[in-house]
């Protein structure tokens, strides 16, 4: 249920806010005074695109709000699967805010993306706007309507079709790889062969590559490596003149033969003699390390080969031995394919006629619950529409078979109606008016409002085109509608806007020589008033009054 409604700096309307209640919440205002502003804002909130010029002048944003409580069980358990975070049980606020080129939306404080926004405000309420009732004319909503009204039976049906049909369109994709002639595999064997021959006589080892590296680049500075380790060698080894190994044994002996007048040089020392025992350890591995330092051509040469191999199969088949190694397994396994060609394609072909099989029957059990649920859903219909002055009306739903089956099976339906008795039953789309498409849908939506759904309906002037008794049924049918869920319904006509639950004026006024649009709720009396507006016009005599007046009592009775 939509609790309120808050809107800051959107074109008219500077700053205003309304609570909505159960029932029926009606909208009326004087021509102009903003109630499709209104309805627009509400738009906004649930993502639709926003003109340049939608912010108020002067502003430098937009906003706008909308609170709503959700009691229904399964879109509550719906909305937590989709990561929608409560702090308070049930409660929800979509939040829009316009700038200069872009906007923020919010749901409960977490910003979402505009697909995130529909999929969460499309279960929480459905907007009848003025020109949506020429959706009718696309056959492609029928099947929509009737898929809505079948629910859960069908929902769990098509789960299984799109599973199976997927797999369909894999198979098919599939049998597509089957299209070389002889002449073709042949060639691409061949190349198969070659390649796969050449990675596997290298005979390549994941880790050689970086072993070979390291020996190659230590043999290639071989002659640097030893001049280095020989300078330093003579730098620190004691048998050279000078050399730090020299110079630490005269100080180990200059203060070994001290020591004994103080103990504080004995620590010294100690530092010493461990430094000098480090330059003899260090200056033997250097002689180790010198006698095992020999160039060999003959492994440098075959080092040299071996990288070459490799670098050479890199460069044609992968960055690395292992990517080389994976093209080879790829390529045996499509010479593989190629080598068992026909006995493949004919397995394949084998399997898509099984898939397709199984698609074709999960299309049959679709259609036979969609059959079945239109049979209801075209009485309640034609009972819907006579219940809203439609004489002697027929209304069929047509079943055609596609040629191929689909994701959503191999229905094509379309709605057939006939609204004056004499005439035959033809495509709704060729001979219902404006008018009539509206009532349609208004029944349609009546149906459907009684499933389990969405907990708010919000219609924008469903009265366009009717008067009279037609008028008064199609308020009936929204008290009706009313009784199972929350409507909000802007209209001009006294016979709808008496049947309130909660009545609501929209009204323009000037705010410090500024236009503003304002919305609140009338009381008892308020609501007598602007009935007898909505009848009377300029001139609102005792008459007028008293007539409005009664209507509502009349309302109230009949409820």
């Amino acid at each position: 249920m939509l609790r309120g409604l808050y809107v800051k700096n959107l074109a008219l309307i500077d700053e205003t806010g309304v609570e909505f209640k159960k029932g029926l919440n009606i909208l009326t205002g004087e021509t102009g005074a903003g109630k499709s502003l209104l309805l627009g804002s509400v738009n906004l909130a649930l993502g639709k695109k926003a003109d340049k010029d939608i912010i108020r002048k002067d502003e430098e944003y937009a906003l706008v709000e909308l609170l709503f409580y959700v009691e229904n069980k399964t879109i509550l358990q719906k909305l937590k699967e989709m990561d929608v975070i409560f702090e308070s049980e049930g409660e929800v606020l979509i939040s829009r805010k316009l700038l200069q080129g872009r906007s923020i939306s919010k749901v409960n404080g977490e910003t979402v993306s505009a697909a995130e926004l529909k999929q969460i405000t499309g279960l929480l309420l459905d907007i009848h706007g003025q020109h949506e009732h020429q959706s009718l004319l696309d056959k492609a909503k029928h099947l929509e309507i009737v898929d809505e009204f079948a629910g859960k039976t069908l929902e769990k049906a098509k789960i299984k079709l799109e599973a199976s049909y997927e797999e369909y369109i894999k198979g098919k994709n599939r049998l597509k790889e089957f299209s070389l002639d002889e002449e073709q595999r042949l060639r691409e064997c061949s190349f198969l062969e070659f390649e796969i021959q050449e990675i596997e006589e290298a005979k390549l080892e994941e880790a050689e590559e970086e072993t070979l590296m390291a020996w190659f680049k230590k043999a290639s500075n071989s002659k640097r490596i030893m001049e280095a380790v020989s300078h330093v060698h003579e730098y620190i080894s004691s048998d050279r003149a000078s050399s730090a190994g020299e110079q630490i044994g005269h100080a180990v002996r200059e203060l070994t033969a001290v020591s004994e007048y103080d103990e504080a040089i004995s620590g010294i020392l100690n530092q010493l003699e461990d430094i000098d025992s480090m330059l003899s350890d260090t200056s033997r591995e250097l002689s180790v390390y010198m006698q095992d330092l020999e160039f060999d051509g003959e492994e440098f040469q075959k080092t040299q080969e071996r990288l070459n191999v490799i670098h050479h199969l890199e460069e044609k088949y992968g960055a690395t031995i292992p990517d080389v190694l994976a093209y080879c397994q790829e390529k045996e396994e499509r010479l593989k394919f190629l080598k068992d060609y026909e006995e493949e394609k004919e397995q394949a072909e084998q399997a898509l006629k099984e898939q397709e099989k199984e698609v074709i029957s999960f299309c049959l059990e679709v259609s036979e619950i969609r059959k079945q649920a239109a049979k209801n859903l075209e009485e309640k219909i034609k009972q819907a529409l006579s219940e809203l002055n439609f004489l002697q009306v027929q209304f069929e739903i047509s079943f055609e078979q596609l040629e191929r089956p689909t994701k959503n099976g191999y229905d094509s339906i379309e709605f057939l109606i006939s609204t004056n008795p004499g005439e035959s039953i033809k495509p709704l789309g060729k001979i219902a008016s404006g008018g009539e498409l509206s009532r349609i849908m208004l029944a349609i939506k009546t149906i459907l409002s009684g499933e389990e759904g969405v907990e708010t309906l919000i219609f924008d002037e469903i009265d366009t085109g009717i008067s009279g008794i037609t008028a008064q049924m199609v308020a009936g049918k929204l008290t009706q509608i009313a009784k199972s869920c929350q409507v909000l319904c802007i209209t001009h006509l006294a016979q709808i806007a008496c049947m309130a639950d909660s009545h609501y004026l929209i009204e323009k006024r000037v705010v410090d020589d500024r236009t503003v649009t304002k919305i609140r709720e009338l009381g008892e009396e308020e609501s007598i008033e602007e009935l007898a507006r909505i009848v009377g016009g300029a001139q609102i005599t005792d008459t007028v009054l008293n007539s409005a007046r009664e209507m509502k009592e009349l309302a109230k009775r009949t409820k």
